[in-house]
């Protein structure tokens, strides 16, 4: 038994400022960079774990942003792939804030209609997409131009597109 204990072990770098996401469900933790727009191409550490043990979910992922913290839009969009994620402020190696994520009543400039004959999808109209979450497990969003409905596998394949 103590040999299996050992191998359970996660040692991932503490960091001394920054944001921690964690409770990303197991595997959507491209997604979050990718929402964030992290290419590691920044300059910035970026830790990534995917698919570990985690006694409440079974597994998970977990971000770590040095020298990082998210706005309250980041946040929103985080929830839109993560919706159990939590947020931790670290500052001088300590938590200082634990939030979790929570995706608004309405949300916009995220997702781009997929109704190609919405208003918003027009070049002449500047008018950008705007959605009302008709479900937030799983994230169902309505445009509130054309009423299309929108569902998180297609929230998430936008946001691997580009």
């Amino acid at each position: 038994m103590a040999g299996k204990k050992k191998s359970e072990t996660i040692r991932i770098v503490k960091i001394t400022d920054g944001t921690v996401i964690d409770h990303i469900s197991a595997g959507h933790a491209l997604e979050v960079l990718e929402i964030l727009g992290i290419t590691g191409k920044e300059g910035s550490v970026v830790t990534l774990a995917m698919n570990i043990s985690s006694s409440k979910v079974g597994s998970k992922d977990i971000v770590k942003l040095e020298k990082r913290v998210l706005e309250q839009s980041e946040l929103a969009r985080i929830a839109l792939v993560a919706p159990d994620a939590t947020i931790n402020i670290i500052q001088e190696g300590e938590v200082v804030k634990k939030t979790r994520v929570e995706l608004p009543d309405s949300i916009a400039n995220v997702v781009i209609c997929p109704n190609k004959r919405c208003v918003t999808n027009k070049e002449r109209e500047p008018i950008h997409a705007k959605y009302q979450v008709v479900s937030k497990r799983p994230t169902v969003l309505k445009c509130h131009y054309c009423w299309t409905l929108i569902e998180e596998a297609e929230i998430i394949a936008q946001f691997m597109e580009h």
